[in-house]
């Protein structure tokens, strides 16, 4: 079933399985990855990327992306340096796919704080850059949930 709004994509979200949110999630974050260069969140995204991924790993870049999230989280609102800012949402993307169920008990779910992360990193790349499309963020999301949902 295609999804084409944003009222699609959380149902399907919400229809998934932790582990599914969890893969949606990292796909989410694996969409806005060119809009960092810390090579430590590149690594940490390929590591539970990769085949064979232990929960050992999943928790080893969720503390990576957690501390990248903390640390470039004061560069957002000074001075709107767009680009350090995208590279915060990056890394708060990947923090909220990884975070640890408990987090999420009853407040949410961390695949649509994922997908949210990611369109803020997109947003702030655009006006860095002033190219790009408002939509294209959210249609790369329908497309990944769509390809999880079967």
């Amino acid at each position: 079933m295609p999804i084409t709004n944003d009222s699609e994509l959380r149902k399907a979200i919400d229809a998934m399985t932790p582990v599914q949110q969890r893969a949606l999630g990292i796909r989410f974050a694996e969409s806005v990855a060119d809009l960092t260069q810390d090579s430590r969140l590149k690594r940490a995204l390929q590591d539970v990327m990769a085949p064979g991924a232990t929960e050992q790993d999943i928790a080893e870049a969720y503390k990576t992306a957690k501390a990248i999230s903390t640390a470039t989280y004061t560069a957002c609102g000074q001075d709107a340096n767009w680009a350090e800012q995208a590279e915060h949402f990056v890394a708060a993307t990947l923090a909220a796919a990884l975070a640890p169920p408990e987090q999420f008990a009853g407040k949410g779910n961390p695949a649509w704080k994922a997908a949210m992360q990611g369109r803020m990193a997109r947003n702030c790349a655009m006006i860095e850059t002033g190219e790009g499309a408002a939509d294209t963020e959210s249609q790369r999301q329908y497309r990944a949930a769509e390809v999880l949902q079967g």
